[in-house]
């Protein structure tokens, strides 16, 4: 069978993922929530999968207020805050297109009859490797005597410079907006000196740059820390690849609904050869950890709520004491939806789907985000407040067996 190769026009959308410019002014269900939260996991090449899913909801009228990411989650993120509404779409299309940009036959579009498993997973792999040896158009490029040459590595700590992906920020993202909180960003790196996890908040009037956005997405050995302030930063999927639980432990006072759009599975199948072994060992290691964070939120609630009873029985006098204004405090009946949507990987892809930026790969990932989200939309339950005793609700309707949990 002779494989095809082509480069498309990056000024023009691929058919495949092509939608009409519509905006809808508002969802199907009307929505009970006064928040919505967009939680974007790390994942490299992956990350197209979340920008089809915007795409979707944004059609749908669902804007969220608060957007929190790691890595190429807080890329998007930063993309999606950094422009007005009416641009977003375009600019994260501009991205995902510039990255996956193809002056290679194997990293662009195959087309002609349609390939079998086993030749997929070899034009991945050519895919994947001209990444890690030519690096990836407007992100990052091989540093220049690559590092393994010389003698101690020259005192390299990377293999390659993001460079590159600076120029592309400051280029598609606007950091006025975003400093001026019209949107709430997060986005979270690990400090290299101390090991701590730390969020870059708009909300906590740090002044967000390019800088915060790299740092999330420095994955080591890779890319180098980068410096902020007196202290440099790593990719912060290092310690937790998803900021759910930043946004649950800081509640913005309103209930929430949060769409959180996860790259990697935590289920999945067992490995039968090393090749997969690695690829499992990826998925375990990047994937979130819901159902832990939910259910200790869940006992946090239950325990709120029977505080915030008791308080409105006591005598007057104990609740005016400072012991039971604490506690007061304390109490929180906000209420959250999580909408969890997963990205499924196809048989084919393997080690390092994470790097393999062709980009057919890439409209492939866009149009399973956009149509995921478009499936969990035709749920109205998502759209409804939970029971104080099945709070947080958590809903995944593309695992099998269907949920909520």
């Amino acid at each position: 069978m002779a494989l095809t190769y082509r480069c498309r026009n990056v000024n023009k959308r691929d058919p495949a993922v092509a939608r009409d410019a519509r905006i809808a002014p508002a969802s199907r269900a009307k929505s009970e929530f006064g928040s919505v939260a967009l939680v974007l996991q790390g994942g490299g090449a992956l990350g197209a999968y979340q920008a089809g899913v915007y795409e979707r909801l944004l059609e749908e009228g669902i804007e969220p207020t608060w957007l929190s990411g790691i890595s190429i989650g807080a890329i998007n993120c930063a993309i999606i805050a950094g422009n007005a509404r009416e641009n977003r779409v375009a600019r994260l299309r501009e991205f995902w297109e510039l990255v996956s940009d193809c002056e290679s036959g194997v990293s662009g579009v195959w087309t002609g009859q349609p390939m079998v498993d086993a030749a997929r997973t070899w034009v991945n792999q050519l895919a994947a490797l001209r990444a890690f040896a030519l690096g990836v158009n407007g992100f990052f490029e091989p540093r220049m005597p690559p590092p393994y040459l010389l003698w101690n590595g020259g005192g390299a700590t990377s293999y390659y410079d993001t460079a590159p992906l600076r120029a592309t920020l400051e280029r598609l993202v606007d950091f006025d907006r975003i400093n001026a909180g019209e949107t709430r960003l997060s986005v979270g790196a690990v400090n290299v000196r101390t090991g701590n996890f730390a969020y870059f908040d708009n909300a906590s009037h740090l002044i967000i740059g390019p800088e915060h956005i790299m740092a999330s997405g420095a994955l080591p050995p890779g890319f180098d820390a980068v410096q902020i302030g007196d202290e440099k930063y790593w990719d912060g999927g290092m310690v937790s690849n998803t900021p759910l639980d930043w946004v649950l432990s800081n509640s913005s006072g309103l209930d929430t609904q949060v769409w959180q759009v996860d790259l990697w599975s935590a289920h999945g199948e067992l490995p039968s050869d090393l090749a997969s072994v690695a690829t499992r060992m990826k998925e375990i290691q990047y994937s979130s950890r819901t159902r832990a964070a939910t259910d200790s939120l869940r006992k946090v609630k239950k325990l709120r709520a029977a505080l915030s009873e008791l308080l409105a029985v006591i005598p007057a006098e104990i609740a005016a004491s400072p012991q039971a204004q604490l506690l007061a405090a304390a109490a929180d009946a906000t209420r959250y939806n999580i909408v969890e949507l997963v990205y499924r990987s196809a048989t084919y892809e393997g080690q390092y789907k994470d790097v393999e930026f062709s980009r057919r790969t890439m409209n492939e990932h866009w149009q399973a985000g956009y149509s995921d989200a478009d499936a969990t939309l035709a749920h109205e339950e998502i759209m409804k407040l939970p029971s104080v005793e099945n709070n947080p609700a958590v809903f995944d309707f593309l695992t099998k067996p269907a949920q909520p949990i």
